[in-house]
């Protein structure tokens, strides 16, 4: 995908942070390529010697964005923490640069639905998974893989509902921290006081 991170042109740099200032100013449909090229004083053709496509331009920006902002600040679990623990701490780590920056988040919706979005899941699982790490790795491989599969719903659903306008950025944290209570913590108690419907 365009150029490896560690070669980085000045070009290359600038039409980046051409793309970020739209991403967070103007939004996800302001980035049109011409634009960008004016913006960051290089020729159209530059922009697509660097980036085939719009979508990889918009991914490469917000991986850029996403390993600066929210994954530089992760760290490994302390010992003995619990899970539930960690996966808030880590969710706490990655939601906030987007409650700072909503408009990130939206993007990351919309560019995570093209044909370069895989690699902001690549890069996600790259790094998320290391972290927690220590945290689950006593866990039965079921319960992870259940909890893995029910918590990355319940996210990307939420993230989409608040790139819909159906829900406030403030209302993500709260709601995750929720559902990783109900998926590691002993909920039978509260189940059975439940009663049963009437048949």
């Amino acid at each position: 995908m365009g150029v490896a991170r560690g070669q980085d042109t000045e070009a290359h740099r600038q039409i980046v942070s051409v793309v970020l200032e739209l991403l967070q100013t103007e939004g996800y449909d302001a980035v049109q390529l011409r634009v960008v090229a004016k913006r960051a004083h290089v020729s159209l053709t530059t922009v697509y010697k660097l980036f085939a496509t719009r979508d990889e331009l918009i991914v490469r920006a917000i991986q850029d964005w996403m390993a600066d902002e929210a994954y530089a600040e992760l760290e490994p679990a302390p010992p003995g923490e619990a899970t539930r623990d960690s996966l808030m701490r880590v969710l706490r780590v990655v939601f906030e640069p987007w409650e700072r920056q909503p408009r990130m988040l939206e993007a990351y919706h919309y560019a995570r639905q093209g044909p370069c979005g895989h690699l902001l899941d690549e890069q996600g699982l790259t790094v998320l998974l290391p972290v927690i790490a220590d945290a689950v790795q006593n866990l039965d491989p079921g319960y992870l893989e259940d909890v893995a599969v029910i918590l990355g719903n319940v996210v990307l659903s939420l993230i989409g509902r608040f790139a819909t306008g159906a829900v406030e950025i403030s209302t993500i944290l709260p709601t995750l921290e929720r559902a990783v209570y109900r998926l590691t913590a002993d909920n039978a108690a509260e189940a059975a006081g439940s009663p049963a419907c009437a048949g």
